[in-house]
């Protein structure tokens, strides 16, 4: 099938997706060790990782992600073995105009955090909808151990969450996850430290900017970046 057969049967927005994934995998060189994301965006620059067949090594975010990488032939280590990176590639759920993000839809965010605190490079590839005024309406996804769910809930509901539900999913790591109502986040970097302070949580989906260095941008007019010039 012809690309432009196939792009027939798909619509701008994956089309869109596509070309912003395959874009930011531009970033990596030969040589490189890479920390691979999570998310339908991603997905397409880890896809035009394997076509291009560098000589890089990758650690992975999630067994979804692992398991792509590795069948496209790119070789895959766990963050130990690979002991850091030149850069990291994944996608977002919100960014606020700060470049904060909230991340956690895939329930991958504790994995995700742990390889994008491992690099001097986090770039963010996504669609143009998931930039907002502020993040909160997609809710903020939460790793929590089983031992005291409905403590964890309490608390959270004490830092101002409206209402706190859990996923019939679990995380990678075998533990409850957990979506918080806050509404518009005023504070996301406040909002993270509290989290991170609580007990039983074992990680929050919110993620600084102050981690970002940029953002692909997958819109129906071409793809764009926003760089983060605070850093």
């Amino acid at each position: 099938m012809s690309t432009e057969q196939s792009n027939a049967d798909r619509s701008p927005q994956d089309i869109a997706k596509e070309a912003a994934g395959r874009h930011a995998a531009s970033y990596v060189t030969d040589g490189m060790r890479v920390g691979l994301g999570t998310g339908s965006t991603v997905h397409w620059t880890i896809v035009e990782l394997g076509e291009r067949a560098l000589d890089i090594v990758c650690t992975s975010t999630s067994v979804q992600t692992h398991e792509l990488a590795t069948s496209l032939g790119l070789k895959v280590i766990s963050p130990d073995e690979i002991g850091a990176l030149d850069i990291a590639i994944d996608g977002a759920d919100e960014i606020d105009p700060a470049f904060n993000l909230t991340k956690g839809g895939g329930a991958a965010h504790t994995r995700e955090k742990i390889v994008a605190s491992m690099s001097p490079r986090f770039i963010i590839v996504v669609d143009e909808s998931k930039l907002v005024p502020a993040l909160g309406p997609f809710g903020t996804p939460l790793e929590v151990l089983d031992f005291a769910p409905g403590v964890v809930m309490t608390d959270v509901e004490a830092l101002g969450a409206s209402a706190v539900t859990t996923r019939d999913r679990r995380s990678d790591n075998g533990n409850l996850i957990m979506d918080a109502q806050f509404g518009a986040i005023a504070d996301p970097v406040a909002l993270g430290f509290a989290l991170a302070n609580t007990p039983g949580i074992v990680e929050h989906g919110i993620f600084p900017g102050s981690m970002v260095e940029r953002i692909v941008i997958a819109g129906l007019d071409g793809v764009r970046e926003l760089v983060n010039d605070q850093r």
